[in-house]
């Protein structure tokens, strides 16, 4: 959205939600020339034409919405209300804007799937934000039941957020939605509750509870890392989190359905990370021992929301048992609104909560390149790169160099660092369009030594004394090192040492290749000990000539083929070659005579008509 808006709000109004809430009010009933007469609360948050400083602001405010929205109905104001959240708040809250047409699709499934709405049927979302969702049920159940919001409201209508302004904007909103359709009485009767889902009990505040027919909704998006450690402890109670560090949206899926009646349905749209991840591992396991009716559509790279880098799916989940799930990977947004929708089916055992799911109508060609031999993870060990934490203290293109130092440009500063303290260093990221090592090599300092084949980091005495100049470069900076990991979490002594400890070991014979690659890398060997990498991946052999095999098979068809279909996507066609998405694949036996074909042979076209023959596979009829 225009950030004129949020500009104009921050420099002109105060920044508490009412005033903030009092605006937006005001601004949709001006524009839409509806008098209110009855309703206390949108009457409480209406500016009057008497206060006429405030008034002319609020032209001037309606003047910048109509320059975004062509019409300002009820879906501008859900806009509006999500885009001025604060920024911290979006951090905690996870809190953002659901399109009209995401919320269309996941309520219309769930209303297919309902044939009676019964005094007693109940609909609800536990993260409600500012209403979106709760606001698109109400149109569906009056188009069903031609009830009155009045009955709606206090009948069928219940909503839960952590933050009291989310609350009162879902009151505004319904509130408004009413009057607008031409029901304006004194008060809406609301089920509309602060508090936090996680620890939340729907019994102590509905009489009889039993579950909700419905519950829809876009849990927050927030990641492990950014939650805050009062959330943390009630995260841990959900069965769904014992695996990894869970993000929040993960105990959503718990905690709905167990608050729904057998039969109910929860409609979400959220993360698709938990197909692979560690932290999904345990949401995996808890879906596959449920064994409830599940369809999924993935969403892969396409963005959904515009103001977040995502990576989506809508889960549609009816508690009754069902052996299989139901999944559709949209190519296109343009597939999802035209609805061509085609779902396939994968049964529950056949898929494993362990390693992750592969969620692919190639399901059973991934499953026989995984059975095609031994499993890449047992044959070869892979590393990640070594880990600063601080790469651009640490890691350096010289700007200068002379006999015994090479000079870092820090400011208007150069500093000398001693050379005998310097590695050669490289980032395989690149190598996503670079061909050779020599054009990324760059210099890190490197406060460690080698006894034998141990590494130990330096005594601070012995640092400073050998390598003052190093020293008191890096101790300029330590102020800094002392932030990373948000300055806790490790216990940086001496304040000099790497934020990790991995890959620091001289590793001869490794592969390197980028992390997140939109096409096959350009893997390289590399048999320098004392070359060391930072980011992007190396997969460790024993000798060269093993590496030069699986170079050619990682670089060929049927690895690519593999990765897209297992692999996690990122935006503009990337995917991950993370260890995770690569350790099921398969290396077959191969003869002496078939190894030295593979090293020898450099047309690519032809090893991959080899090695396609080889998995019992044929990629090109797909």
């Amino acid at each position: 959205m225009n950030q004129s808006i949020y500009k104009y709000i921050q420099e002109h109004f105060s920044q508490a939600p009412k005033d903030v809430d009092r605006l937006i009010v005001s601004s949709f009933f001006r524009i839409n020339n509806i008098e209110v007469k009855n309703n206390r609360l949108i009457k409480s948050y209406i500016i009057g034409q008497s206060d006429s400083e405030a008034s002319k602001k609020i032209d001037t405010f309606i003047d910048l919405i109509k320059q975004h929205f062509s019409v300002v109905n009820i879906e501008a104001m859900i806009e509006l209300f999500e885009f001025v959240i604060s920024p911290s708040d979006r951090i905690v809250t996870g809190a953002v804007y659901t399109p009209l047409k995401v919320r269309d699709f996941i309520i219309a499934d769930i209303f297919s799937k309902t044939s009676e709405i019964s005094r007693s049927w109940k609909a609800s979302d536990i993260a409600c934000g500012c209403g979106g969702f709760l606001y698109t049920i109400v149109k569906k159940l009056r188009d069903r039941t031609k009830s009155s919001f009045a009955d709606i409201y206090k009948h069928h209508i219940f909503g839960l957020d952590i933050k009291s302004y989310s609350i009162d904007r879902t009151k505004i909103l319904l509130s408004t939605y009413a009057i607008s359709e031409g029901e304006d009485i004194e008060q809406f009767e609301f089920n509309l509750y602060e508090g936090d889902a996680l620890e939340f009990d729907w019994k102590s505040k509905i009489k009889g509870f039993e579950g909700f027919n419905c519950i829809a909704g876009n849990p927050p998006y927030v990641c492990s890392r950014s939650i805050p450690e009062a959330t943390k402890k009630y995260i841990d109670k959900w069965v769904v989190c014992k695996s990894g560090h869970p993000d929040l949206y993960i105990p959503f899926f718990q905690i709905g359905i167990e608050n729904l009646i057998e039969g109910g349905i929860l409609g979400y749209i959220t993360m698709n990370t938990f197909f692979k991840s560690v932290n999904g591992r345990a949401l995996r396991k808890y879906f596959e021992e449920k064994s409830y009716s599940l369809k999924i559509i993935d969403f892969g790279s396409l963005q959904i929301f515009k103001t977040r880098s995502t990576y989506t799916c809508i889960c549609i989940i009816e508690k009754k048992h069902s052996s299989s799930l139901k999944f559709f990977k949209c190519e296109s947004i343009e597939d999802f609104k035209a609805s061509k929708i085609l779902f396939h089916s994968l049964e529950y055992s056949n898929l494993n909560s362990l390693e992750g799911w592969n969620l692919s109508v190639n399901s059973k060609i991934i499953a026989q390149i995984e059975s095609a031999g031994t499993p890449l993870s047992k044959k070869f060990k892979s590393r990640n790169g070594i880990a600063t934490l601080k790469n651009n203290i640490y890691i350096f293109n010289p700007a200068a160099e002379d006999r015994h130092y090479y000079y870092i440009q820090s400011g208007d500063f150069l500093y000398p660092i001693e050379k005998a303290i310097c590695r050669d260093i490289v980032n395989p990221n690149m190598l996503t369009n670079e061909t050779s090592l020599a054009n990324i090599t760059e210099k890190i300092i490197f406060p460690y030594e080698f006894i034998k084949s141990d590494i130990s980091l330096l005594k601070e005495s012995i640092f400073r004394a050998n390598y003052p100049s190093a020293y008191a470069y890096l101790f300029t900076k330590k102020t800094i090192l002392a932030t990373r990991d948000k300055g806790k979490g490790i216990d940086y002594k001496p304040w000099y040492k790497f934020g990790r400890n991995q890959s620091l070991e001289k590793l001869k014979f490794k592969l390197l290749f980028p992390h997140i690659t939109p096409k096959i890398p350009n893997y390289i060997i590399d048999s320098n000990e004392f070359l060391f990498f930072y980011n992007g991946i190396a997969i460790i052999g024993k000798d060269k000539n093993e590496l030069v095999v699986l170079k050619k098979i990682l670089a060929s068809s049927v690895f690519w083929f593999y990765i897209k279909n297992t692999s996690k996507p990122y935006g503009d066609s990337y995917y991950s070659l993370s260890k995770n998405y690569f350790k099921n694949f398969a290396i077959p036996k191969f003869s002496s005579e078939e190894e030295a074909f593979l090293t020898t042979e450099n047309d690519q076209k032809v090893i991959d008509s080899f090695l396609e023959k080889k998995y019992g596979v044929e990629l090109s009829t797909l």
